[in-house]
């Protein structure tokens, strides 16, 4: 372990050892061991990196000093998930995807003795074909704007000397130079609001607990995150848990707590382990603990694992889970910051909204400010996933429209499938469509649509898609997670999914719609946590933008998308029937019929939609109509 860091000299000195011991890596090995690449094998493939490159140094020819020493380092998640294992080398900046154990030899040969790039290895674009082989000029990157994923890819999330070569626990050692209330002015002057899901200013937030007179308060880092497909906060905590950490600290002393708690899913066991670590290492070099860097001021941070409950992402649910009660919601008020945990005033932030706090305090509000929009200043992490090419964690400003996202960051849509929709903000979101491509991504400018930005998952989905079933599949997500504690959320989800189950199933009515918007309606106004809210977003959207689809399902009998299997019609293109039998041989009703050489026939009434015959068609003959 280093030397102790009892004073801001401590620390100064702790930043420029660390900082000359990364200058001496002349070379580094980052190997991405987020939690996606780690299950693709990644460690394995740095493991063998570490054994071959052990007795190279002498042979590097590239690096005009000579190689002072070759580090192979695990990092936290690069982001470009769909492309792993991902593996980065500087300082030639290349980054190399879907590598495997058997490409470590030809890496050591040619990228880290000579200095050259292996084609095969670097990232090829989908569409266009050219290929990227330096991580800054592909697009996904290219387009992107990190303050919260900055060192994410970059340090070892579990070596907190990089972190502190990074200006890592500087910030907390500026605000301690700093009165509580100026701590709160500069955040509130930021104008960062939660990335959690509300948007709620994070200053107000700090100044409400602040003005509470209580001897003690807590702070809580929620770290929840139990959206499908969502992975911003998780990333964070994996890839650079120091940084969550001083932010934490920071709310801590500027409340006026002396305690902080991250509430943490035991699913995401990767975060939970790195968390523990930096945890430990903070303390042993006296970053936590009593009277940090020599000041008044002592901090102790708590691991609370959580049980997986979605309900508990909302702050009073999780207060109740951390006080060991089952995780439900109470009324507000009282608010948190007045009366929170066990009774106390007490400030809950979310990990990415956290993970700013430490740039705001080092580059100031006005730095922030030039960051996205007048309202919504600053960045926002992503979760881009579904039908588009480059699927993974992004961060860009606020401000950037949808269609920035989806086709210069996210590459487009695949397989040149056209663009339908867009479900933004998790299963409580809203589903956008086309028109919305040029809207700009920030609180205000989603929410007069009826989406949100939420958690940040975005889901892109292409023509096939049936937006019917989407509704569905999230509302039987919010249905299943409702705590069911009050009745609006309780009944109403049940019964939404209900209704919507009957549409899919080609039993709807006309009237169903009718029910479906008022039973989202009452949800939506009457439920008692954002849960509950927000849960109809995906119906009511759905309906608003895309009726056509739900008058299709219930009137016509039909699936414009040809996705509900109740609602399939399946026929024999002539044209492509090359009268081969298959089909009828492999139908199991003698639906299909014809002679050999002719093109065949499909009895609809006879038919029972089993699907047997589109595989057994070697022509693609048997299509959905």
């Amino acid at each position: 372990m280093g030397l102790k860091i009892d004073s801001k000299k401590a620390l100064d000195a702790a930043k420029e050892k660390a900082r000359q011991r990364m200058e001496n890596e002349t070379i580094r090995i980052l190997i991405c061991a987020g939690t996606g690449c780690v299950a693709s094998g990644s460690l394995d493939i740095a493991a063998a990196l570490k054994e071959a490159t052990k007795d190279i140094k002498a042979e590097v020819t590239f690096i005009e000093d000579g190689c002072k020493s070759i580090a192979v380092k695990t990092s936290g998640c690069h982001g470009f998930c769909a492309m792993g294992p991902l593996v980065r080398i500087e300082p030639l900046g290349v980054l190399y995807t879907k590598v495997t154990v058997d490409d470590v030899e030809e890496i050591v040969e040619t990228t880290i003795k000579k200095g050259e790039i292996i084609e095969r290895l670097a990232y090829k674009h989908p569409v266009s074909g050219e290929i990227y082989p330096i991580e800054k000029e592909i697009p996904f990157y290219k387009n992107q704007t990190r303050i919260g994923l900055m060192n994410c890819g970059v340090i070892d999330p579990e070596d907190l000397e990089e972190y502190l070569a990074r200006d890592g626990y500087q910030a907390i050692a500026k605000a301690l130079t700093m009165s509580q209330q100026e701590v709160v002015d500069i955040i509130k002057a930021s104008g960062l609001r939660g990335r959690g899901g509300g948007g709620f200013p994070t200053g107000l937030k700090w100044q409400f607990a602040l003005d509470e007179e209580r001897e003690q308060k807590y702070v809580i880092c929620n770290g929840d995150e139990g959206d499908p497909g969502a992975f911003m906060d998780r990333s964070i905590m994996e890839g650079d848990p120091h940084k969550v950490i001083e932010g934490l600290m920071i709310a801590g002393y500027a409340t006026g707590a002396d305690t902080g708690y991250i509430y943490v899913r035991a699913e995401y066991p990767l975060a939970v382990k790195r968390l523990k670590k930096a945890i430990s290492d903070a303390q042993a070099y006296g970053l936590l603990g009593e009277n940090i860097l020599g000041t008044d001021f002592s901090f102790k941070v708590i691991i609370k694992e959580g049980a997986g409950a979605f309900v508990c992402g909302e702050e009073t649910a999780l207060m109740a889970s951390i006080e060991g009660e089952r995780g439900m919601p109470r009324p507000k008020p009282p608010f948190p910051a007045q009366r929170g945990l066990w009774g106390c005033p007490t400030t809950i932030n979310n990990v990415e909204t956290l993970a700013n706090v430490p740039n705001i305090i080092l580059k100031g509000a006005d730095w922030f400010r030039k960051l996205g929009t007048e309202n919504s200043p600053g960045t926002k992490t992503f979760a881009i996933t579904g039908d588009v090419a480059n699927t993974g964690l992004i961060e860009v400003p606020m401000g950037l429209t949808l269609r920035e996202v989806i086709y210069d960051v996210g590459g487009g849509i695949k397989d040149n499938k056209k663009f339908k929709a867009v479900q933004i903000g998790g299963p409580s979101g809203g589903c956008l469509t086309e028109e919305h491509l040029d809207l700009t991504l920030d609180f205000d400018s989603l929410s007069q649509v009826g989406a949100m930005i939420g958690s940040g998952g975005l889901v892109v989905m292409d023509e096939d898609t049936c937006i019917v079933e989407v509704a569905r599949f999230f509302m039987e997500f919010t249905q299943n997670e409702s705590c069911g504690k009050c009745v609006l959320c309780r009944e109403g989800t049940k019964r939404m999914l209900e209704i919507l189950q009957r549409i899919v199933d080609g039993k709807g009515e006309l009237k169903d719609i009718e029910k479906l918007e008022d039973i989202a309606s009452a949800v939506k106004d009457g439920s008692l946590c954002g849960l509950g809210k927000t849960a109809p977003n995906p119906v009511l959207t759905t309906l608003k933008y895309f009726r056509d689809e739900y008058i299709a399902h219930v009137v016509d009998k039909k699936c414009p998308a040809g996705i509900c299997e109740a609602l399939k019609v399946y026929g024999i293109n002539a044209d492509k029937c090359k009268g081969c039998s298959k089909c009828s041989r492999v139908c199991p009703v003698g639906a299909i019929s014809g002679e050999i050489k002719k093109p065949f026939i499909l009895d609809t009434e006879k038919c029972i939609k089993c699907g047997a015959c589109v595989e057994a068609c070697p022509f693609d003959a048997v299509e959905v109509v």
